[in-house]
């Protein structure tokens, strides 16, 4: 079973900047994307930014600009740089991995979640 630990969360003020790590217990075979999503209070979850292996990103239109994702190049950790962090940036973040194993059966893991909060 894979475990994703997130960290780099907490409070920070409108304008500010966060940095989010998600390191996977191991390397996962057949992944082809690492992401991070988020879910603000009363709202459903929401894709933020994904990478694929071959270094391809894409963004929610509200975070593009503000916000980078990147991985490390053994591909167990994922990150995000999240700049000019504003209120509506409050939420849980996840971190996912998603993928296919030797069967070609697709799976995605999912961190414990990390809080954000953007408030003066």
């Amino acid at each position: 079973q894979v475990q994703l630990v997130e960290s780099g969360g907490g409070l920070v003020q409108p304008g500010g900047s966060l940095r989010l790590s998600c390191t996977a217990s191991r390397l996962i075979f057949g992944m082809n994307a690492m992401g991070w999503y988020r879910q603000a209070p009363g709202k459903q979850r929401e894709l933020v930014a994904d990478i694929t292996t071959g270094d391809s990103t894409n963004y929610a239109d509200s975070v593009k600009a503000r916000f980078t994702i990147s991985k490390s190049n053994t591909q167990n950790a994922v990150y995000l740089q999240m700049n000019n962090l504003k209120p509506e940036d409050t939420a849980v973040y996840y971190c996912s991995v998603k993928g296919s194993d030797i069967f070609r059966r697709d799976y995605e893991y999912w961190g414990q979640g990390t809080q954000v909060t953007v408030s003066s």
